[in-house]
């Protein structure tokens, strides 16, 4: 009995508490705090005081196991069902070890982005898309060097874009539509680090001409359809680039196509309804990957190429532009 007292005594000596908490106080103090700020909705009861926010029964919380300092550097705020309408809280800036955060789905979710988010400087991933948040998006999110990823689509934002962005060294893409954005695009927006590979911006209100700054990068896919932007548009082309999907759909531009080079790697190109001329390239035939192409409702002319991919897109695809013929539009005459 006594040899096995003393196992018990020094089992218990060595070994940590089974019910030390691993979650940092502060950072849970600051999750309740958030949980109250948005009318302690039903989908965040699993955030009982009582509990550890680092043991993983948390919805939407993880902690930072690899350093073992098991600060919440993951948030998810997804599909929240709030009671009633609520600004994003702006308490969520006091989690300081923050690398990922996700607001996403919230219809009652109204209010401006706000600017103390820029407190989180080891943020690299922010989603905040599929909300009623409105206002501008902030300058203050340039302070945060350690981004990678912005997506602020389907939300109610306005005014205009922040030229600081493109001084963030990491960024690799941005995604801002389905807002009210206005304006035009700053110049800039050529100066993003060679990180830079999309920019998808479709779906607002811009205005004015692509920045002719646009010849330095080398976007692997650029979305600017549904604006109301104008002018040349082929600084976004070339052979030399890594361009995989082009879609500039329902603007103003008029350029030459026939004078663009081509990606080899291009897939996806939509350039229907906008004020296009010349022929088509006959680099299309040579492009393996192509698989969705919308040339319609332009000003384009001549006989369409034959060959790759081409003649496998319907009439709908080349169809309502000043004088295109040529298979499978009626032949030539």
């Amino acid at each position: 009995m006594l040899t096995s007292s003393i196992l018990i005594v020094v089992l218990l000596y060595f070994t940590p508490a089974l019910s030390e908490e691993l979650c940092n106080p502060q950072d849970k103090q600051v999750l309740l705090q958030i949980k109250n700020q948005l009318g302690n909705p039903a989908t965040l009861s699993s955030w009982i005081p009582t509990t550890d926010c680092c043991n993983g029964t948390w919805q939407g919380v993880s902690c930072d196991t690899d350093t073992q300092t098991y600060r919440v550097n993951n948030l998810d705020l997804s599909n929240l069902n709030l009671p009633k309408q609520y600004p994003i809280p702006s308490s969520i800036s006091n989690l300081p070890y923050l690398n990922f955060l996700s607001i996403r789905s919230i219809p009652n979710l109204i209010g401006s982005i706000p600017p103390a988010i820029a407190k989180l400087t080891q943020l690299r991933y922010l989603y905040i898309t599929h909300t009623n948040v409105s206002g501008a998006i902030p300058h203050s999110l340039s302070q945060i060097k350690t981004l990678v990823t912005l997506d602020f689509s389907y939300n109610a934002l306005s005014g205009t874009l922040p030229a600081s962005l493109s001084s963030l060294p990491n960024l690799v893409g941005i995604t801002f539509d389905g807002n009210r954005i206005s304006g035009a695009i700053p110049d800039s927006y050529g100066s993003f680090s060679k990180l830079f590979t999309a920019m998808t911006l479709s779906r607002n209100r811009l205005t004015g001409k692509i920045p002719a700054t646009f010849a330095n990068l080398n976007l692997a896919f650029v979305d600017l359809s549904r604006n109301m932007l104008e002018g040349d548009a082929s600084v976004l082309f070339g052979s030399d680039k890594n361009k995989q999907k082009i879609k500039l759909a329902k603007n103003l531009f008029a350029f030459d196509l026939g004078k663009v080079g081509l990606s080899k790697n291009l897939n996806g190109l939509d350039l229907r309804n906008n004020r296009i001329y010349g022929a088509l390239p006959q680099a299309l035939t040579s492009l393996k990957f192509l698989h969705s192409l919308n040339v319609s409702f332009n000003n384009l002319c001549g006989e369409i190429p034959l060959g790759g991919n081409l003649q496998r897109f319907d009439v709908s695809s080349y169809a309502n532009n000043k004088c295109l013929c040529g298979s499978p539009l009626p032949a030539c005459t």
